[in-house]
């Protein structure tokens, strides 16, 4: 039996808010056929794709933190640009460039400054290196009026996103202690892990989203709707306890490693599942696009996933509802039709936070959306390599994947939490839909065309 996933969407062309027809529904069972494989074309980075591969690298940081900086670079870089040549609405207003400035100058200066607040110490000095490089590149810099205004350009996008973002919450201890006493439904701390650890992250819901600055209409919008799931005796859930167990299982999943379920997990699990600058900007090799168009792009697609981490950790502690491990090993959960496996154990290792819904599907809806509104269409292909850290008993190493449209990647990155073992089918296909609401929110509203 296959797990089935129902998934709704709208493809829209890039300058309109009126949805285009849905985006094709999939299932588990068709995703069984082998994808196309295909890849970008190569082409000459510019200053922005550049920037944006420096600061992947330079925020290492834990994933939400990360992508909070990721997305203040990002809007730094858009913002710079768009002072100099107004093309698209600025995140945060100010006055114009002057006149002759640099754009590659400002990129650099405003990717610069933000790092430099908020990449750790020990990326600094590759910051100031990457720094030193960009100008030294530029015709004219540092010296040259033209230079000397884009770094001014630069430097004030940069200011105004840091003070916009200052005390936006992301200062606190993004944990909270956990107190859920043990219960048929309810998450505890999983005992699969290499050492046994708190739940993560449930602090994470305070930080000021960036797509709409009230936190609680925020949540009010994007918290993930409550499921059947949750009914342990319910038809929803005893399909997706059968799901999980047969096809999570570590020595089903093991035994057969290069299968097509073992490499998706692999895939989503390693650093596709979270790193979607990469993947983006492998994508937009090659499409002649411009330094503002590809400074957009980027700029949404992290203001997007930035706000993931808010929205699903607020609706993860909402409903603390339990992992597969979890479930699976409770002797009586009162479902009739559920049968337990004390020994049972993931494929891969559930990581510290409650289930409902998915962070890697939100993850892979909000990224798909962006990158789907933006190109105007459903169907690019591409391809992307996950660098997959390895476990115990399940080694590292890179898995490859190719697809002919981004709905096939959505729906795939749902399908692989079900077979890493780590999350019930229903919540995956859940975050996928929130994070694509989340997505076309910051599509519609934020960077529009001038």
């Amino acid at each position: 039996m296959e797990p089935i996933y129902r998934k709704q969407n709208a493809t829209r062309d890039p300058g309109r808010t009126s949805p285009a027809p849905p985006r094709p529904r999939r299932s588990l069972l068709v995703f069984g056929c082998a994808v196309a494989l295909c890849s970008a074309g190569t082409a000459r980075a510019d200053a922005v794709t550049d920037w944006n591969a420096v600061a992947n690298q330079a925020t290492a940081l834990p994933l939400p933190a990360k992508l909070r900086a990721m997305a203040m670079v990002q809007i730094a870089v858009h913002d710079a640009l768009n002072a100099i040549d107004p093309r698209y609405a600025r995140y945060s207003p100010g006055p114009g460039a002057a006149a002759g400035a640099l754009p590659e100058a400002a990129v650099a200066a405003a990717a610069h400054d933000v790092l430099r607040a908020v990449a750790p110490a020990a990326q600094q000095g590759a910051v100031e290196i990457a720094y030193a490089n960009a100008l030294s590149g530029l015709s004219g810099c540092p010296g040259s009026m033209a230079c000397q205004n884009g770094i001014a350009a630069g430097q004030a996008a940069a200011a105004a996103i840091l003070a916009e973002r200052s005390n936006d919450g992301s200062a606190n201890p993004p944990h909270l202690p956990y107190i859920e006493a043990p219960a048929p439904g309810t998450y505890q701390v999983t005992l699969d892990m290499p050492a046994p650890g708190v739940p993560a992250f449930a602090n994470w819901v305070n930080v000021r989203p960036f797509t709409i600055g009230d936190s609680v209409v925020f949540h009010g919008m994007f918290r993930a709707p409550d499921s059947d799931l949750r009914n342990l005796t319910s038809k929803t859930y005893t399909v997706d306890y059968a799901q999980v167990k047969a096809f999570g299982s570590k020595p089903i999943r093991a035994a057969s490693p290069n299968s097509s379920k073992s490499r998706i997990a692999r895939f989503w699990y390693g650093s596709a599942g979270a790193d979607w600058a990469t993947t983006a900007r492998g994508i937009v090799e090659g499409r002649g696009l411009d330094l503002w168009q590809h400074a957009r792009l980027f700029a949404l697609l992290a203001i997007a996933q930035a706000d993931v981490p808010v929205s699903v950790f607020e609706s993860k502690y909402h409903y603390t509802f339990w992992r597969p491990v979890t479930a699976i090993r409770w002797l009586d959960d009162g479902n009739p039709d559920t049968e337990p496996d004390p020994s049972w154990t993931p494929y891969l290792v559930t990581p510290p936070y409650p289930d409902y819904p998915c962070g890697t599907p939100m993850l892979a809806g909000a990224g798909t959306e962006i990158l789907r509104d933006f190109f105007g269409t459903d169907n690019l292909r591409w391809t992307a390599t996950s660098n997959f850290p390895g476990q115990p008993g399940v080694p590292a190493g890179p898995v490859t994947q190719s697809y002919k449209t981004f709905s096939e990647a959505a729906d795939e990155a749902a399908m692989a939490r079900v077979y890493a073992g780590i999350h019930f089918g229903t919540g995956c296909n859940v975050g996928v839909d929130q994070g694509e609401k989340i997505a076309r929110y910051a599509f519609d509203h934020l960077l529009r065309p001038l």
